[in-house]
């Protein structure tokens, strides 16, 4: 992106923070202030990338540091895969047959008895728009405006069974 849409996203991402402020203040439930909070974080760190790729291109052009194009290139991939995740984030390994939750600790999938091999994973659940309540309109708009995705989802242990 140029600066002036990198710009143009930085003042967007500035404006949904507005917004979902805004609308925290009408939040009845500890989740709904959770979820609220934790679209901040995503929203300031997505800024924050935002402010770092800026400063890199000002760099660039300005010559003074011969790594910030290898930066720049840096930071523009990996925020082009950032995603603002609000409740649970699952992590699979299929080659070791683990997962994680959260960031936690390696579990294994893998259960035997005399009957066989089972792979339990669990898996993530949308939230739906009653459960997102008013920030269900918000997090699509985010989504559409600026390309960054929001994950809303939870995770679920609905048994499922491999051989």
């Amino acid at each position: 992106m140029t600066s002036d849409q990198n710009l143009a996203l930085y003042t967007k991402l500035s404006g949904f923070r507005l917004v979902v402020l805004a609308n925290r203040f009408g939040c009845d439930t500890d989740v709904s202030r959770k979820l609220h909070d934790r679209l901040l974080e995503g929203l300031e760190a997505a800024a924050g990338r935002i402010r770092t790729i800026m400063a890199l291109e000002r760099s660039v052009l300005a010559g003074d540091d011969e790594y910030a194009a290898y930066r720049l290139e840096g930071e523009t991939e990996i925020f082009g895969r950032f995603t603002i995740i609000l409740l649970d984030e699952l992590d699979i390994d299929f080659d070791t047959h683990e997962y994680r939750i959260n960031g936690g600790d390696w579990s294994s999938a893998l259960t035997a008895d005399y009957t066989g091999v089972d792979i339990d994973y669990p898996e993530l659940i949308a939230l739906t728009d009653d459960e997102l309540g008013s920030l269900a309109p918000i997090i699509k708009d985010i989504t559409w405006q600026t390309g960054i995705a929001v994950s809303a989802s939870r995770v679920s242990y609905i048994r499922c069974t491999g051989s």
